[in-house]
């Protein structure tokens, strides 16, 4: 099975502008992201999706590969649904590009957590302690740990059992190819609209999402906050070491 890395990127971002140029300890967001995944055993390729110019050249410009979608993609997942039509792949994981912590090793288990399933589509889960946080998405899940449902609330409810246990969806989520093709067809769902969230799609629409559980500090950096945290944290980062020369 040939396994392909996919970072889908774009400029525009409303709560922190431009966010993929953000400098992280001297290198742009979206390259720790590119260059964390080309550590992953799992993937053959690793390649930056986006439609905006100013990206592609910025990631080429340290050994990127780029390839280039139009600019009417409303979710990641669409973006590289037509990126995945111009490459040979059986499986595609997608590795948000706001992931600047990325962990190659969990790339890898979100990989093999597909290939291991019955389902065609898997997504990393971490357990989460943070209350009223809507930029995370929360997960819950059946005894197979397969998704049941996604939420910026926080899911299950604390009403009537103090401080439940949660999950956090961490963003890296493994698509068979033609599924994610298939995907990038259905209809946008009710659900998906309310909670902003792409995966509840294939939920909706009566597939399933396999969950596949790690350990993980790392957040998807959505606001100043985010930024600065993921910043303090890769100061001390092991892996940032092994790519830290690259800092121009």
């Amino acid at each position: 099975m040939k396994v392909i890395g996919m970072i889908p990127v774009r400029m525009e971002s409303t709560r922190l502008p431009e966010k993929a140029m953000r400098k992280i300890c001297g290198l742009p967001m979206i390259v720790h992201t590119l260059l964390r995944s080309q550590f992953a055993r799992t993937l053959e390729d690793v390649y930056v999706v986006t439609d905006s110019v100013k990206i592609s050249n910025l990631v080429q410009s340290y050994g990127g590969k780029v390839l280039m979608t139009g600019s009417h993609h409303q979710t990641g997942s669409d973006r590289l649904a037509e990126a995945a039509m111009k490459i040979d792949a059986d499986v595609i994981v997608n590795i948000q590009g706001d992931e600047a912590l990325v962990d190659p090793l969990h790339i890898d288990l979100c990989a093999e957590g597909l290939l291991n399933s019955d389902h065609k589509v898997a997504i990393l889960l971490t357990p989460y302690n943070k209350n009223d946080r809507p930029s995370d998405i929360k997960a819950v899940v059946n005894k197979k740990n397969e998704i049941m449902y996604l939420s910026r609330a926080d899911i299950p409810s604390a009403s009537r059992t103090k401080s439940p246990k949660m999950l956090k969806a961490y963003h890296v989520v493994s698509f068979e190819k033609l599924y994610l093709i298939e995907y990038s067809k259905l209809e946008k769902t009710e659900l998906e609209n309310i909670e902003f969230n792409e995966y509840l799609r294939v939920l909706e629409h009566g597939h399933k999402i396999q969950g596949v559980m790690v350990q993980s500090d790392a957040v998807s950096v959505d606001t100043k906050d985010d930024l600065d945290f993921v910043t303090s944290e890769m100061l001390n980062d092991s892996l940032f070491q092994r790519y830290k020369h690259l800092v121009k």
